[in-house]
């Protein structure tokens, strides 16, 4: 064995190599902010609705078409589309409605790269008759809330029946709106144009403040 000599470095033995030295970085620390007491909203999710103005072969959108799923016992195809992710049913008088967008252009863009889908297998599409027929809101509160007691204070608008579901169901009709409350402070909203589910945000908030869970 060789031995090295004063002032010379010290190689390792053959075979092995010395793994560079890891260098840690610390990550900063930020303080933690207060919630907001305003009430988050999660964008929404729109139904739209269309029309082709012609009527359409299921069994040959089944056989030709990508991404389709075909359920000849209820009389409707599903089609899904990955830009933007949307998935439509098609029935064979022509109507069609788009779901999981979340503005109203990426709806309408879905649903006209859906027609285009369509013309390329053949049939004499249309592209007509498009609205936003449902819309589908989550709004989270900073707050946990008592459902018992709100259920208590806002009748007969409200229903709760925690046997068949855990949240309390209100109602509004002038907006026709319905929503969901959770204990959690999570509200599911429904709509039928974001206008109105804004406005219903906005009047339910006074009522399940009052019914708010205070933290000791």
């Amino acid at each position: 064995m060789r031995v090295p000599s004063r002032g010379q470095p010290r190689r390792p033995p053959r075979g092995r190599t010395r793994a560079p030295a890891r260098r840690f970085k610390l990550a900063s620390v930020h303080p933690r902010t207060p919630r907001s007491p305003e009430p988050r909203t999660v964008p929404a999710l729109r139904c739209p609705a269309s029309t082709t103005r012609c009527h359409l072969n299921l069994r040959k959108i089944a056989l030709e078409g990508a991404n389709v799923i075909y359920k000849r016992d209820v009389g409707k195809v599903l089609m899904k589309l990955r830009k933007p992710r949307i998935t439509a049913t098609i029935w064979s008088s022509g109507k069609i409605i788009c779901t999981g967008a979340t503005s109203e252009e990426e709806a309408k863009f879905g649903a006209r790269r859906l027609a285009r889908s369509l013309q390329k297998l053949g049939f004499q599409v249309i592209f007509t008759d498009f609205k936003v027929v449902n819309v589908l809101a989550v709004c989270n509160m900073p707050f946990e809330i008592r459902l018992p007691e709100f259920t208590k204070n806002n009748r007969p608008h409200a229903s709760y029946e925690p046997e068949l579901h855990p949240a309390v169901c209100y109602r509004i009709k002038s907006l026709r709106a319905t929503l969901q409350i959770f204990s959690t402070g999570s509200i599911t909203v429904t709509g039928p144009n974001v206008k109105a589910v804004a406005t219903a945000v906005e009047q339910i908030y006074p009522f399940v403040f009052e019914s708010r869970k205070e933290i000791l």
